[in-house]
């Protein structure tokens, strides 16, 4: 399993090509929730992801302080096998491209509240109470 870490400038057409569509593939048509998946944001972000020879197994994107958040924010995390610790892995490394990359203090993410203890155990506490975004049950997370 290769590891990516790559600014939106440095992408390829190809790889940028695969890791739209391995967002579409879960969180629009898995999750079933139509919305605005391309939402601007990736020009400002580092794309972190793993993949072997199949494809991306794992993916998340980190984006700049101020650009969707005041702080440096986590989004778009995904694997495509679950269960075998990909999770853990790639938050893992997204935190560690926030902090040395970004020199992130304070990491703000909004997470799925399904998804509220994988978070907790990488260290990010809840901060606000459940809203629904794009008809999904979220919850803001930080990680200081």
């Amino acid at each position: 399993m290769d590891l990516v870490v790559k600014r939106f400038e440095e992408l390829t057409v190809e790889e940028l090509y695969k890791i739209l569509k391995v967002r579409f593939d879960v969180f629009v048509i898995e999750q079933n929730c139509i919305y605005s998946e391309i939402d601007g944001n990736d020009q400002n972000s580092y794309h972190v992801y793993l993949e072997n020879e199949t494809g991306i197994k794992a993916y998340l994107r980190v984006i700049e302080k101020g650009v969707s958040h005041e702080e440096v924010s986590i989004g778009r995390v995904l694997t495509t096998e679950r269960g075998i610790g990909l999770g853990k892995v790639i938050l893992s490394e997204g935190i560690k491209v926030a902090k040395e990359r970004m020199k992130a203090d304070r990491i703000i993410i909004e997470a799925q509240s399904y998804a509220k203890e994988y978070y907790e155990k990488a260290g990010f506490m809840q901060v606000s109470e459940e809203f629904i975004e794009d008809g999904i049950p979220h919850v803001k997370m930080v990680l200081d």
